[in-house]
C-alpha cells in the first residue's frame, strides 16, 4: 500500500538531506514539502494529484518533456538487455553509437573524441585534468593555471568549485582546488600574461547560477581568437546551455566557435538520468598515446562512465531532435517568451531587468519605489516561486532573480501560462 503524503513528508524530514536547502526551514513543523510523484510532457504531478508546469525543466535538465515515448522506449529496450557494465576495459553499443552521434553534431570534425562521466561537475573535472596532463605530456609543464570569470558556476566537486566565481557557493572552499585567476571581462583576460595559462573556461552566451547574466555579443569569438594566438585551451561549459536551450543545438554555434574541450551533461539524456560527456580534439587525444610503461594513460574515470541506460536515453533524445524538428520549432517559442515577458512586466512594478537567451530567462526583483535590489535575506525570490505553485508553476529562483527555463516541448500557450503565473505570484506577494 502506498504511503500517504503526510507519511512521506515525515520520513523525508527524518532522513533526507536536500541539496542547496536550509534544512532547518525544510524540517519546520509548519513546512509541507512538495513531493513529486509523476510527470507527463511539460507537467509535474504531486502526491496529492496537483498539476504544475515544469518551469525550470527539473533544474535545467529536461528537454523533451517527461515520459517522452521515444526516450522511454529506448530506455526500456536497453533495460531488457543490461542496465550497466564497466567501460574500464569493455565497451557497449549505446556508448559507441552515442559517441558517433555527438561527434556528428560538429560536422567540421574538430571535436572527434568523447569521454564519458556522470554529471556536469565530472565533465568539467575531466576537461581540466585532461588539459593539465596534456601540457605535461608535450613539455609545457609550466602551463598549469586556469582563468575563469566572475559569477561563474562550473559544479560542486572540489576542482570544479575552485573555478567558480560565486562567493556563496565557493568561498568556504577557496583554500583548496586549482590555481585560478578570475576576470570580469575579456579586457581583463587580454591583459593577463599568458605564458603559464593552461585554459580559459566559460559558460557561453549566458551565466546560469549568476542569475542568467548575458555575455556581450561576439565575446566568445574574441576569447577563441585570443586563446589561439596565445596557445591557451578553451573549455566551454555547455552543461546548462547545450541541447537547444539557446535556440541552437549548442550555444557556441551562435558565434561559430569550436572549443578545445566541450562539457555536456544535464540535457544530454533529455533530462532522464545522470550522464556527461567531455568532447575534445584528435590533437589532445593523440598526446595520450604511447607504450604502457610511459604512463601516458589518462587515469581518470568513474564506475558508471558510459552507462548503457544513460547512453540509450541520450540516443532517444537525439532521435527526438531529428524526427520532431525540435530546433525548427524554437524561434516561435523564443519569440512567445520574449513577448509574454514584455507584456507582463508592464503590470508588475517589482520586475526589473529581464534577460533572455533562447528559452532561458531571468527576471530581477526590485524595490518598486527606487528600483534598488531587495534584501536577499528576506528570500523574496523563493517566496514568489512558492506562491507561483498556486498558479500551477514550479520553478526556482537564483536569490532574487526569478528564472524560467521551460522544456523545449512546451507549447506557446504553456509558455504564456508560466510567465503569467510568475507575474501573478509577484504581484500577489509584493503588492499587498
Amino acid at each position: 500500500m502506498a504511503r500517504s503524503t503526510d507519511e512521506l513528508r515525515r520520513l523525508d524530514k527524518a532522513h533526507l538531506w536536500h541539496p542547496f536547502t536550509q534544512m532547518q526551514d525544510w524540517c519546520a513543523s509548519e513546512e509541507d514539502p512538495l513531493i513529486i510523484e509523476s510527470g507527463e510532457g511539460a507537467y509535474l504531478f504531486d502526491t496529492d494529484g496537483n498539476r504544475y508546469l515544469d518551469g525550470n525543466s527539473s533544474i535545467w535538465t529536461n528537454i523533451h518533456g517527461h515520459r517522452h515515448p521515444v526516450i522511454d522506449a529506448k530506455v526500456r529496450e536497453q533495460l531488457d538487455k543490461i542496465a550497466h557494465c564497466s567501460a574500464l576495459g569493455f565497451s557497449n553499443e549505446p556508448a559507441i553509437e552515442l559517441a558517433a552521434k555527438l561527434v556528428e553534431l560538429f560536422p567540421s570534425g574538430e571535436l572527434s573524441r568523447v569521454f564519458y562521466s556522470d554529471d556536469g561537475s565530472t565533465a568539467i573535472e575531466c576537461a581540466c585534468k585532461m588539459s593539465v596532463q596534456y601540457r605535461q605530456l608535450v613539455g609545457e609543464e609550466n602551463r598549469t593555471a586556469f582563468v575563469s570569470f566572475s559569477g561563474a558556476y562550473h559544479g560542486d566537486t572540489v576542482g570544479a568549485a575552485s573555478l567558480g566565481g560565486i562567493g556563496t557557493f565557493h568561498d568556504r572552499f577557496a583554500s583548496i582546488g586549482y590555481p585560478v585567476t578570475r576576470v570580469g571581462s575579456v579586457e581583463e583576460l587580454f591583459d593577463l600574461p599568458s605564458d603559464e595559462i593552461n585554459a580559459v573556461i566559460i559558460e557561453p552566451l549566458i551565466q546560469g547560477a549568476a542569475g542568467m547574466r548575458n555575455w556581450p555579443s561576439g565575446m566568445l569569438k574574441r576569447i577563441r581568437e585570443w586563446c589561439d594566438a596565445n596557445g591557451v585551451f578553451l573549455i566551454l561549459d555547455e552543461v546548462m546551455t547545450g541541447f537547444g536551450r539557446t535556440g541552437r543545438m549548442f550555444a557556441c554555434q551562435h558565434e561559430n566557435v569550436i572549443p578545445d574541450f566541450l562539457c555536456l551533461a544535464k540535457g544530454l539524456t533529455g533530462g532522464y538520468m545522470p550522464l556527461a560527456a567531455t568532447l575534445t580534439t584528435e590533437k589532445v587525444f593523440e598526446a595520450f598515446l604511447g607504450k604502457y610503461e610511459e604512463l601516458k594513460t589518462f587515469f581518470y574515470g568513474h564506475s558508471y562512465c558510459a552507462n548503457p541506460l544513460g547512453c540509450a536515453a541520450a540516443l532517444g533524445s537525439l532521435k527526438v531532435f531529428e524526427e520532431e524538428g525540435v530546433l525548427d520549432s524554437l524561434p516561435a517559442k523564443i519569440s512567445t517568451l520574449k513577448n509574454a515577458l514584455a507584456k507582463e512586466t508592464t503590470r508588475v512594478p517589482h520586475w526589473g531587468e529581464i534577460r533572455q537567451v533562447g528559452l532561458i530567462a531571468g527576471i530581477d526583483l526590485i524595490d518598486e519605489k527606487d528600483g534598488s535590489e531587495l534584501d536577499w535575506r528576506l528570500e523574496t525570490g523563493a517566496r514568489v516561486c512558492r506562491l507561483a505553485r498556486r498558479y500551477g508553476l514550479l520553478t526556482r529562483p537564483v536569490r532574487d532573480t526569478l528564472t524560467l527555463m521551460p522544456p523545449l516541448c512546451c507549447s506557446e500557450e504553456q509558455i504564456q501560462e508560466m510567465v503569467f503565473a510568475l507575474a501573478e505570484a509577484t504581484n500577489g506577494l509584493l503588492s499587498e
